[in-house]
């Protein structure tokens, strides 16, 4: 039950935020400073105590460099915390090689003990690659940043991954949340601000800080990028075809005769090779392309719809939606450069 629920004044919950070498400080300072706000925005009604108790814990307390060499102050140690009621880890950066497992089994052990405790475990982006070396997402769902998503599923293939999606609540007793991309620890602070605090404390903290629930999902977000590293010579040979030629009309019909196979064995390896049929590959592309020029022109959404390959302004629209879950004028709205911003570039 929330604090807003029981109008009464308890114990602060202990948020132990994990800071590591890998760690980005944005992200870090950002869930800090919301979640420590209440005293200098507090939400509307009685007045009530501090609903966290928000500490940077580490293997050590003292200095520590992050990601990007700006350094932080580690508050406490992990060896000094025998109890924590919630553990989020903040987006890491991650190296060319990926994440390299079974660097901080110490933490690691903490965080599986701290769980057993009742600890429930938070990650930012791509902080979910500490927590899912603890094996406790384990078949279970979550989510990570969309760029980051094919190496996480490589190394940890038992977790199922879900990178369109902005926060991910899963877990017998709902104890195991992850958010997607970037800066949609927005909403896994306002969430875990609502489930402790009240609905009323997440509108007000919003508010405050101007934050936004990313309720479209991420999937507006995603750049369509097939996969080129198959081996299928074939299928490439039509990948780089069909990147030129996307508006041709009968496009299927084109890259079977393109690539020299009959249709059924091209279909086959096609979807083998890249894990999505090739009419959908074809979609992707031409979506893709219409969101580049949603984005950069004042196109019309019918000469846009025509130019990507589409006769029937209608079915685009409906495609439109179904792949980036916003209707295109609506995406416009959202990743056009605003008049502002190209009133300041055309003075320059």
């Amino acid at each position: 039950m929330s604090r807003e629920a029981t109008g009464t004044d308890v114990r602060p919950i202990h948020v132990s935020l994990v800071a590591i070498p890998d760690a980005v400080v944005s992200t870090l300072s950002g869930v800090f400073d919301v979640m420590n706000a209440f005293s200098v925005f507090p939400p509307p009604g009685p007045a009530r105590s501090q609903p966290f108790e928000v500490q940077i814990v580490g293997l050590e307390a003292g200095p520590l460099p992050l990601a990007s060499r700006v350094p932080i102050t580690v508050q406490r140690s992990i060896g000094e915390i025998e109890t924590t009621e919630i553990i989020i880890v903040p987006s890491i950066l991650l190296a060319a090689d990926g994440w390299q497992k079974g660097r901080y089994p110490q933490l690691v052990a903490w965080i599986r003990s701290m769980h057993d405790k009742g600890a429930l475990l938070c990650s930012a982006c791509s902080g979910i690659f500490l927590l899912a070396e603890t094996g406790l997402f384990d078949g279970a769902d979550a989510t990570v940043h969309f760029g980051y998503a094919d190496t996480f599923a490589k190394t940890f293939p038992k977790v199922r991954i879900h990178p369109e999606r902005v926060l991910v609540v899963s877990g017998d007793r709902e104890n195991l949340v992850t958010s997607g991309a970037s800066m949609t620890w927005h909403d896994l602070v306002l969430y875990l601000i609502a489930r402790h605090a009240g609905a009323a404390a997440a509108q007000a903290i919003a508010r405050s800080f101007a934050l936004q629930w990313h309720q479209d999902g991420l999937a507006p977000y995603i750049v369509f990028e097939g996969r080129r590293d198959h081996g299928d010579t074939a299928v490439r040979s039509a990948q780089d075809w069909i990147a030129a030629h996307f508006s041709v009309a009968n496009p299927l019909e084109e890259m079977i005769r393109h690539s020299g196979l009959t249709e059924r064995t091209f279909k086959r390896r096609f979807t083998s090779a890249l894990g999505i049929s090739p009419l959908s590959y074809v979609q992707r592309l031409r979506i893709e392309e219409a969101k580049r020029r949603l984005e950069r022109t004042d196109m019309s959404v019918d000469e846009i719809s025509w130019q990507v390959g589409y006769e029937e302004p209608a079915f685009f629209r409906r495609l439109f939606k179904r792949v980036t879950g916003l209707a295109p004028a609506a995406y416009r709205r959202r990743f056009s450069i605003p008049d502002f911003a190209r009133s300041s570039q055309r003075s320059r």
